[in-house]
């Protein structure tokens, strides 16, 4: 698959800027002993994120679906993520990439609900995919002894697993592997739908749901322009198609609001495509 060197270079002076920034921001929290400078790193790191979000990782994380379904007291879901039995399933670049997306964000899920053993789950199918794929210097054994030793610890926690998608997409960005790096975030994407469509059977008549749902276009359509970039690669341009239906539907969602066919027609479509990426 071919990749566009200027695409690289602009985003990879764009990610080194973040990575100063965040070393700066995390020194200085280090220094810190008082609650108020506490307080205070904790709010320049949120700002920070949002930074970097922005330039490294141009989505929503997964945690930030997430975290909208915990925020309106959703239970947790058991066996509505992908079974960590089946990274043995997975031997293209493409079906890995993908579902290295899908399993960080079942990492997300089960760590905002602080479910630890589904963490370390999740955390040993990304590193089984990420060595598979031959980018195993975004994700080391350090990193997982940290996240073992904050498994309690649900902010820390997120800011290390957060960090580590970061860092992945840095790796691959950099290493003139975009297009792997798309992969990851349509797998990431589709697995966060996935969970917020399935999260209950009557998604419908719960306004926060339906709002959650809602506020995926505008990532979709990001999604859509970042992989337009590159439709002359064929995976991507299959890509794009699999997303098309989904997109279809929100963009015939006028300014009355959307209708329950219409939702329907999102929870099945991308029930879809989740189940063709993770079979």
């Amino acid at each position: 698959m071919k990749t566009l060197k200027p695409f690289v270079q602009k985003v990879s002076l764009l990610i080194l800027s973040g990575v100063i920034i965040l070393t700066l921001v995390n020194c200085k929290g280090e220094k810190s002993k008082t609650a108020d400078s506490t307080k205070d790193r904790k709010l320049e790191r949120e700002e920070v994120e949002e930074t970097i979000r922005e330039v490294v990782y141009p989505l929503p994380t997964a945690f930030e679906v997430t975290e909208m379904i915990n925020e309106i007291e959703a239970s947790y879901i058991i066996g509505i993520t992908n079974e960590k039995e089946n990274v043995n399933k997975y031997f293209t670049d493409k079906d890995q990439a993908l579902n290295l997306g899908v399993y960080s964000a079942d990492l997300s899920y089960a760590s905002t609900y602080q479910m630890k053993q589904d963490v370390m789950n999740y955390m040993e199918a990304s590193e089984y995919l990420i060595k598979e794929l031959g980018i195993t210097s975004a994700f080391n054994r350090r990193f997982i002894d940290e996240v073992e030793a904050n498994i309690n610890n649900k902010d820390e926690l997120i800011e290390l697993i957060t960090n580590s998608f970061y860092d992945t997409y840095e790796y691959l960005v950099k290493n003139n592997k975009e297009d792997l790096s798309l992969l990851v975030l349509t797998g990431s994407w589709v697995e966060a739908m996935y969970i917020s469509c399935n999260i209950t059977e009557v998604v419908y008549n719960n306004p926060d749901f339906v709002k959650i749902i809602m506020e995926q276009k505008s990532s979709l359509n990001k999604l859509f322009e970042l992989l337009t970039k590159h439709k002359d690669h064929q995976t991507i341009q299959q890509l794009m198609q699999d997303l098309n239906p989904i997109k279809k539907v929100y963009d015939n969602i006028d300014d009355t609001g959307i209708t329950e066919k219409q939702l329907n027609q999102i929870i099945e479509e991308t029930n879809i495509l989740r189940t063709q990426i993770v079979s």
